[in-house]
């Protein structure tokens, strides 16, 4: 299995790690978890808690753009040099925007964000023989 496809498995789960952040916290905020309604808990959660779980759900989100540009870029260019590069440079621009939503450090998200945004609309692009 090539590294972009294996980006696809940390991809998958990186929104429950943040999710796994988040749950302790929630914990800790209100003294117990709320299984009968988690929603309704989760969204009167506050700083770092309501950060993890803001991570969480930007992960999931991220997976409607990522997976199909590494399928494309895989499927059209399986030879390309540059889809690993831009695979792991995701990875670890998603990693970093998790760290830095729930240390509310809304200025370097951003940038992880956008660039890891880059990365896979690159991936397009390598896909049409582009780059």
């Amino acid at each position: 299995m090539t590294i972009p496809l294996w980006t696809l498995l940390v991809a998958t789960l990186l929104p429950y790690v943040w999710f796994a952040l988040s749950n302790p916290l929630r914990k800790q905020e209100f003294g117990t978890l709320d299984n009968h309604h988690p929603r309704l808990q989760e969204a009167k959660q506050s700083g770092r808690g309501a950060r993890a779980n803001g991570a969480s759900a930007n992960a999931f989100e991220a997976l409607a753009v990522y997976p199909p540009a590494v399928l494309t870029a895989h499927l059209q260019s399986p030879a390309s040099d540059l889809a690993p590069k831009l695979a792991l440079a995701w990875v670890a621009l998603r990693v970093a925007h998790g760290i830095f939503y729930i240390a509310n450090k809304p200025a370097a998200r951003t940038v992880c964000f956008a660039l890891a945004s880059a990365c896979a609309v690159t991936f397009f692009l390598v896909a049409a023989h582009v780059l």
